[in-house]
C-alpha cells in the first residue's frame, strides 16, 4: 500500500495511505469525519471512466493512516494535503472535500495558495465559521461541540450510531437513499478510527474559514442537501455561495448529509458539469 510521510511521533512516522489511480487531470477526493476514502467509491468509478487522475487518502487519526495523539487541527490537515500535493506534484488540480473534507480544501486554498490548484468542489462544507460568536451570530451554540466530545468520551461506538443516524437521516431514508448494509459499513469504518482523533477533531469544526475564504480565488461549486442534519445548510452552504466571488450553489432538495452516497447521481452529475465533462454528466 502507498504512504507519504508528513512527520513524526517519537519513533514513529506519521504516514498517510493514498491511492492514485488512472490518469489526465488529478482530482484529490478528501472524505468527512470519522471515514476514510473508501467513502468516495461511488464518485471515483465514473471520474476514473471520464478520464481523470484519481486520488483518494486517509486523514491522519482515519482509515489505514497513521494514529498520532496530535495534529487534529486544520493547519496541520492543509499542511498534511500540501505535502501530498508536492509529493505527487500534482499541477492543475481539482480538489473535492466533503464535509470534514472541506475544511481541508478551504484553509489549504487560503494559506497556499492556487499554484497546483484548477478548481474545487465543496460538499456539504464547514465554512464560513460554524461556531456562534459575538461576530458571526449565524452560528450554532459551541456547548453543542462540547456535548460531542463528551459523548464520543463516554461511549465513542454509541456516538457513531448517532451520528449515522444524523449522517444519512436514517429513519427517513432507511431502505431508500441507504441500505442497512451501507450504513454498518460506515459505522464500521468510523469505529475503526483513533479515538483521540475522533474527539479532537471535534474542535476543528469551530474553525473559523473567513479570512481563507476572502482568498480563494479559484472557481468554487458547493453542493449540499437542504436537510443535512449534520452542517445545517443555511448556516454553511447557502451562507457561504455569497462570500466567494467564483462560485455555483447545487442545492439538493430533501438531501441528507452523506450525499455522496445516499445522492450519488446528482453530486456526480453536478461535479461532471464543473469540471468540464457535461457528456459524462448526462450518461
Amino acid at each position: 500500500m502507498p504512504f507519504i510521510t508528513v512527520g513524526t511521533e517519537n519513533s514513529a512516522p506519521i504516514d498517510l495511505y493514498y491511492e492514485d489511480h488512472g490518469s489526465g487531470q488529478p482530482i484529490v477526493l478528501i472524505h468527512g469525519f470519522p471515514f476514510n476514502g473508501a467513502t468516495w467509491e461511488k464518485q471515483t468509478g465514473p471520474l476514473l471512466a471520464a478520464g481523470y487522475r484519481v486520488i483518494t487518502y486517509d486523514r491522519r487519526g482515519f482509515g489505514n493512516s497513521a494514529q498520532p495523539t496530535f495534529g487534529y487541527d486544520y493547519d496541520t490537515f492543509a499542511a498534511d494535503l500540501d505535502v501530498l500535493m508536492t509529493e505527487l506534484d500534482l499541477r492543475n488540480a481539482i480538489l473535492v472535500g466533503h464535509s470534514m473534507g472541506t475544511g481541508e480544501v478551504t484553509r489549504y486554498l487560503g494559506a497556499y495558495g492556487s499554484d497546483r490548484v484548477d478548481r474545487a468542489v465543496l460538499l456539504a462544507p464547514l465554512a464560513p465559521y460554524l461556531v456562534q460568536a459575538s461576530d458571526n451570530p449565524e452560528g450554532v451554540e459551541a456547548s453543542l461541540f462540547e456535548g460531542f466530545k463528551q459523548a464520543i468520551i463516554k461511549d465513542r461506538f454509541a456516538y457513531l450510531t448517532q451520528f449515522c443516524n444524523a449522517f444519512f437521516n436514517y429513519e427517513e431514508n432507511r431502505g431508500k437513499l441507504v441500505s442497512d448494509e451501507a450504513y454498518r459499513a460506515h459505522w464500521e469504518i468510523g469505529a475503526r478510527a483513533s479515538a483521540k482523533g475522533t474527539h479532537d477533531c471535534v474542535d476543528a469544526w469551530g474553525t473559523d474559514f473567513r479570512a481563507d475564504v476572502s482568498r480563494i480565488d479559484v472557481p468554487i461549486l458547493i453542493v449540499q442537501g437542504d436537510k443535512d442534519n449534520v452542517l445545517p445548510y443555511p448556516k454553511t452552504g447557502q451562507r457561504l455561495q455569497p462570500m466567494l466571488s467564483d462560485s455555483r450553489l447545487v442545492t439538493l432538495k430533501g438531501a441528507p448529509h452523506g450525499t455522496p452516497w445516499t445522492n450519488a447521481d446528482q453530486v456526480n452529475e453536478a461535479i461532471m458539469e464543473f469540471i468540464g465533462a457535461p457528456a459524462m454528466a448526462r450518461a
